[in-house]
């Protein structure tokens, strides 16, 4: 089965996550912008220092490096029958460069899903996380900024994949199991049998 599905939500809305598990049930790959620039794979670049220093101060990275690396990454072979991407498209401008993306390969996204979350929800599972993995870029002050960012730049994307008819909202509370079933359950409403 080829499917193309977007995860939206705030940080720490559990879409890195759900992501996994969707894509252990389609057989394809998650693709997180985030996980690819903290692992490194930028090098020692100018991009890559580019693209730390945007995400220290809780960022975005420009557009022409992310846009860049998305496109190459679904361009591999792995991703032929599909992907779930996962921080990616976060504006409106990456939104029309995705669509050029998919349409430069006859591809096209069969579903958006955005996970929602209260605010203080987020602060406390980022605040949990960065104790747990020891993560620099989440302290307090740099996830609300992320959060306010978030609200500003990615929520509004929510609309226009709304208009479009591909967008599916799912609760993002409780636990991992129970979102992966409500994720499923709407995926199946919007006609996909995940």
């Amino acid at each position: 089965m080829s499917v193309r599905i977007v995860l939206l939500g705030p940080p720490g809305a559990g879409k890195g996550t759900q992501a996994a598990r969707l894509c252990g049930r389609l057989a394809v790959p998650a693709i997180s912008t985030g996980d690819i620039f903290r692992s490194g794979a930028l090098g020692d670049t100018e991009a890559g220092r580019r693209a730390r220093a945007h995400m220290d101060k809780g960022e975005y990275v420009p557009d022409e490096i992310t846009n860049a690396l998305v496109e190459e990454r679904i361009s591999r072979p792995d991703a032929a029958q599909g992907f779930l991407l996962d921080g990616y498209p976060r504006t409106e401008a990456q939104v029309h460069e995705l669509d050029a993306m998919l349409e430069r390969s006859g591809a096209s996204l069969d579903a958006v899903v955005e996970i929602t979350l209260d605010p203080e929800a987020v602060v406390a599972r980022l605040l949990k996380r960065a104790q747990e993995q020891g993560r620099a870029d989440d302290t307090e002050p740099v996830i609300r900024h992320r959060l306010e960012v978030y609200a500003e730049r990615t929520e509004p994307l929510a609309a226009i994949y709304a208009s479009r008819g591909a967008l599916v909202r799912v609760d993002g509370d409780g636990e991992v199991d129970e979102v992966a079933d409500r994720i499923v359950s709407a995926l199946g409403a919007h006609g996909l049998s995940v």
